[in-house]
Formats: C-alpha cells, structure tokens, sequence
C-alpha cells in the first residue's frame, strides 16, 4: 500500500523544479517502497500570511506577502523551535524568473493553504521521537535565491526579496514567542538546505547565550563539480541567481572576505567557517546533483545518461566511476567541517534527495541506515549531545536500507 500524502509530499518536493536549468515535470517513484508501519494521516497546518511584511519590502517574486506553516508546541516541548526553510530550486535569469513568479515558488498566491507537516515535522512520537511536540514551522520559498536576495527588476516588475523574507520571518516568530526558546534548530532541504547553512550564524545571533541553538542542512551539499562533458553548469547556473538577485552581499562574510559572490553561494566554501553546530544529511549520489548538474542534457546531447539518470540500476560501470568520483569530492569537501566535535554528518549512499521530511526516510521500520542508526537516531542523537555522529556509508552498492528514487520517465 502507498500512502497518497507520502506520494504528494514527494510531489511537493520534487515535482515541480524551477530551477532555470530546464523547465520539466520530474516524476519519480521510491524504489521497493512499503508502507512505514505507522499507517496514520498527516497533520495538515495552515498557510498563515505576514501581511505587514509587503510595508517592509520583504515580498514574494510577484510582490505578494511571504508566509509560513506553523504547529504549536506542547508539553515538554512548548519552549522549543524548529524552523524549517522550504526547498524548490532556483532561477537565474529573467526568464525562468517570470515562469516562477506564477508559480506557489514565487508567489504566496499560488501557495497551498494547507501542507503535511510527516518526518521531522510530525506531530506523532512514533513517527518523530524527538521533536514532535516542538513548534515546528515550515518557511515558504518563493525568492527564488535560498532567501539571500536583495534587488528589484522594475522592467518586469520582479523582486529579489529573499534576505528581507527571512528577515521579517524570523521577527515575527519572535514576536510569537520564539524568543524565549529553550531549544532551538535551523533546517532546510535542498534549496533551503543552502539557505540552513547561509543563515545559520545569523539565526544562532537570534538567541541569548543560554539558548542551545544548532542547524540542519538535508540535501544541500551542492558541489562545485564538473560535469560530464567537462564544464561547470551549476557555477555558471549559480553565477546567474547570484548576480541577477543580489545575493553576494548577503552571503556570510566569513567567505565573501576571501572569495566571488558565486563561490560563496557554493556551501563546500561557507560550512567551513560556520561557528554554530551544524548537521549535514546528504546522499552521496544527490539525484538531483546527477539530473541537472552532472549531466544534464546540454551536457549530454546524445543522451548517454539518460537510463542511468532514471535509474541507478541502470548505470555502466564508467558512470558508476564517475559518481564515485564525486563522491570523494563530497567528502573531502566535508573532511575539515567533520574535524569539529560540535558538528554532524549522515552522508548515505542513497539515489536519493531530501529525507528527513519524508516519513519512510526520516523515521520507519525500513529506513535508511549506517551502522544500525537511522536518520532521525543520528540527528537526535547529535541535537542533544547523546552521541557524537559522523556517519559516512560504505560507497554504493554496498547499501542494502535506501530509499532510491527511480524516475519513471523523460530524464
């Protein structure tokens, strides 16, 4: 049996990437998906609206107000916070810009009044041991650079709002009693994995002393890596959001000191100098990496790639050596960030992208492992100092628990 919310949770995260790369539907299914044993709806949370926002110019992509999801707290947990950054790619032109303006990425508009709140965000203590009664809020995404831009295009009437966005998010959080936060945590996936690792010191600055305050970046170990035909199409592809949005100046300084504003967009040059706790999930062989950075059809015109891009198991043992390859680039670029006790790392060798809001994933009687700990063990386990985590899988195929993605057509 497949529940329906976990294939629209899918759909949500995955479906519709605007990315700028290609415009495309990407359609996925879970590789010999079960159900979690759990067998509960999701709670369903509200789209609340920040309408004084637009008075402070941090607005969506069309000029609409930004807005969040948010689940109370209770209990042991009414003190707490979980703040979750939305995902959804990027647009670095004005082209791809406009597309995203008529979409929920770039206007609140278009946004779902209501979303599932499963993994990390659920309410239940079986599905979500050690956060389920925080408050727990899901940031919508609709700037279209990671929530780091500042800039407006008068010509096509866009804005480039996205610093302002958390901003203003984060201050009425405050207001509604995030500030007296025991315990605190910054998390986002794929795109607002970025945002986790960009924004991470800034959120930590939030809070007095005494707050125990980490950050949690799912899926946003995006690589400055070569692709198959020799070039770099995701720099040039960041180059783009960086430049058109405004972006450099309000990347961390800690990086922007020493490097372009597009290599500091690159977190492989930022988590190094983060001050905060810092956890990374990641797969080792990031779907998403593998479409549209990788190889992506204009780096690969006569197709080559396309089964292995569909499905791993479809993958010749020369493309199997150059995702090993990238692999060992992942994780020197994390050796440094890995030498701090107060860091984290679950780096899995999963075909994979985004866990922990996806219940099979995040927590369930199959679920990813390494070394007999799931994902939602591991960050526990490191949020509240039980264990020091820095999980790195055994290269693929060795890893029997993934929940691979396999697409079921056109990529």
């Amino acid at each position: 049996m497949k529940f329906f919310w976990v294939i629209g949770l899918v759909s949500l995260s995955l479906g519709r990437f605007v990315h700028g790369f290609e415009l495309e539907e990407w359609n996925v299914t879970e590789s010999g998906y079960e159900t979690n044993g759990f067998g509960s709806k999701p709670l369903l949370v509200g789209l609340t609206l920040i309408p004084y926002a637009t008075s402070k110019g941090a607005v969506c992509m069309d000029g609409s107000p930004p807005g969040y999801h948010i689940h109370h707290g209770f209990g042991s947990g009414a003190n707490n916070w979980l703040v979750n950054l939305e995902g959804g790619g990027w647009c670095n032109n004005l082209r791809t810009c406009i597309y995203r303006k008529k979409s929920r990425r770039g206007s609140s508009y278009y946004m779902e009044k209501e979303i599932p709140f499963t993994g990390i965000m659920s309410d239940k203590r079986e599905e979500n041991p050690d956060f389920y009664n925080w408050n727990r809020v899901k940031v919508r995404y609709c700037d279209g650079a990671s929530f780091t831009g500042e800039g407006y295009n008068r010509q096509v009437g866009l804005f480039f709002r996205g610093q302002r966005i958390y901003e203003v998010a984060m201050q009425d959080l405050m207001s509604k009693g995030m500030r007296h936060a025991n315990q605190a945590l910054l998390a986002g996936c794929s795109a607002g994995g970025i945002a986790s690792m960009q924004h991470c010191d800034e959120f930590r600055a939030l809070f007095p002393r005494r707050t125990k305050v980490k950050c949690l970046a799912d899926a946003g170990l995006f690589l400055d890596a070569v692709d198959v035909a020799g070039g770099r199409t995701i720099r040039s592809f960041f180059e783009g959001v960086v430049t058109l949005q405004g972006s450099a100046k309000n990347l961390p300084r800690t990086c922007t000191s020493r490097m372009d504003g597009t290599s500091c967009f690159f977190p492989q040059n930022v988590v190094p100098n983060i001050q905060t706790p810092m956890f990374i999930l990641n797969t080792a062989y990031d779907v998403w990496q593998l479409q549209q950075s990788l190889a992506p059809n204009k780096a690969d015109p006569h197709g080559y790639w396309k089964d292995c891009k569909s499905n791993y198991a479809k993958c010749n043992a020369d493309q199997i050596r150059f995702l090993q390859r990238f692999r060992n680039q992942m994780l020197n670029d994390v050796k440094g960030f890995s030498r701090s006790r107060q860091n984290g790392l679950f780096i899995n060798s999963c075909f994979a992208h985004c866990q922990m809001e996806r219940q099979d994933t995040w927590y369930a009687n199959n679920g990813p492992q390494i070394g007999n700990k799931g994902i939602a063990k591991a960050i526990g386990d490191w949020y509240f100092d039980r264990a020091e985590v820095k999980a790195i899988d055994c290269p693929y195929p060795c890893d029997r628990t993934c929940r691979n993605l396999v697409f079921k057509s056109g990529n």
